[in-house]
């Protein structure tokens, strides 16, 4: 069995629709188990329609969900071709906004506005259903809600999920596709909740673990990962292949088409994980598994709007306990650290989460200068960078020899060198990595 996940934009039209229907009927030798996200554009008016409702403005909560119900209505009529599946799906979008108008009437919490996010998936698998089914494709709609369930650390509850995922396939047996939806799950207390991080990815890589399946593709709108970013460079390429570790540093370290999170539970079970584009199916796209290529650069990706810290202190010198009481003050407030290097009497460390910046810096002020550089960002190369490896590190610094450099991190991972520069020096600093490590 492969499972696919289909992305907002990949759904994000009837005609998009109707495309991956016809991708997923055309294999129909094995098994598929489809995760669709919400039709692009879907989540951030039911974001909106939440927004007013905290406010108390039901007028304009009613104004965004009777907007939303008119696009949907003529989705209907543009996705469907029977008059009985076009009556089935008028009165499904009937019954959902007639759902969410029922939130207008009651009190407004954290609880009904995660209810009303989880339609905009709720409603786009149950239009691919009812398509599938139209065009005589045995297809089955199966509740994210009834196996997809995170604990009280709002973790993946994988015992749970690997439990009820296997009753419900042994109760639905015997389809060609099965579809469900990602980003939306119960929470520990049995409320309707999300995986927030890595959305649907994320389900898609818990479902291929869980069965487990042969492979978990990830369907977007361009064609797999590239050895840079090409919104920033010229003449970047797809990567063929990648390690789950290669992957997982640049999903962290800024390539917005996958989520870091993404990787770990397919790396766990050994699931190889593909990544492709709707727009173009025929492209090879990216493949991430557990080979590694020796002694190759994979790919160069950046991470925005990051702060950087230098606490300076004699009292580091020779001293036992200094760095787990500057880690403590990270830690109290929640605020990961992306990147850390040391000396004898400082210690530099990079954030990308400044809410608390303030209380940080005031409680670092205890035990030494406190200096703070905004408006950074971190470029990371990516690939068998072992240390080992001689002339790599040579390479990737002369590449970056005109970029002013605030931080250098290596060795901590044997896939990546990590640079701090100035955010307005990352596009010079990205075409010359491309330059010098792919285009000569």
């Amino acid at each position: 069995m492969k499972v696919m996940k289909f992305g907002g934009t990949s759904v994000g039209s009837p005609e998009r629709m109707k495309a991956v229907a016809s991708m997923v009927a055309s294999d129909t030798e094995h098994p598929v188990f489809i995760v669709l996200s919400a039709m692009s554009g879907t989540t951030n008016s039911l974001i909106e329609i939440s927004n007013y409702l905290y406010k108390k403005n039901t007028d304009g909560a009613n104004e965004v969900i009777n907007n939303l119900e008119r696009k949907y209505k003529q989705h209907v009529e543009e996705l469907y071709s029977t008059d009985e599946y076009k009556t089935k799906a008028h009165e499904f979008i009937r019954n959902e906004f007639n759902y969410l108008r029922s939130f207008t009437k009651d009190l407004f919490t954290s609880f009904e506005e995660k209810n009303i996010i989880a339609q905009g998936e709720i409603i786009s698998t149950n239009m691919m259903t009812y398509y599938l089914l139209e065009n005589g494709i045995k297809a089955t709609l199966l509740s994210a809600l009834d196996f997809m369930r995170t604990d009280k650390n709002a973790e993946p509850d994988l015992h749970y999920l690997k439990e009820k995922l296997s009753v419900v396939m042994k109760e639905n047996q015997g389809y060609d596709v099965y579809i469900t939806q990602g980003f939306i799950c119960r929470n520990a207390y049995g409320e309707v909740d999300n995986l927030q991080r890595g959305g649907s990815d994320f389900t898609a890589s818990l479902i291929g673990a869980a069965l487990p399946a042969d492979e978990i593709q990830i369907w977007t709108d361009i064609d797999g990962m590239h050895n840079n970013d090409p919104r920033f460079v010229e003449k970047t390429d797809a990567i063929h292949q990648l390690n789950f570790e290669e992957a997982a540093e640049l999903a962290y370290f800024g390539a917005k088409i996958l989520h870091p999170t993404c990787v770990q539970p397919a790396k766990y079970a050994g699931i190889p994980v593909r990544l492709k584009n709707t727009m173009d199916p025929a492209a090879e796209g990216t493949i991430i598994d557990n080979v590694l290529i020796k002694g190759k650069i994979k790919a160069v990706a950046a991470k925005d709007k990051i702060t950087a810290i230098k606490i300076k202190s004699s009292r580091m010198l020779f001293a036992t306990g200094f760095l787990r009481k500057i880690f403590e003050i990270f830690e109290s407030y929640q605020t990961p650290i992306d990147m850390i290097t040391t000396s004898e009497v400082g210690v530099s460390m990079s954030i990308d989460n400044c809410a608390h910046l303030n209380e940080i810096v005031d409680e670092l002020k205890k035990y030494g200068t406190v200096t703070v550089d905004t408006d950074m960002c971190i470029v990371c190369v990516v690939g068998d960078l072992e240390w080992s490896n001689i002339g790599f590190e040579t390479l990737v610094l002369d590449a970056m020899k005109d970029i002013p450099i605030r931080m250098i991190s290596y060795g901590g991972s044997n896939y990546n060198i990590s640079f701090l520069i100035k955010a307005s020096d990352k596009k010079r600093a990205l075409q010359s990595l491309s330059d010098v490590l792919f285009n000569k």
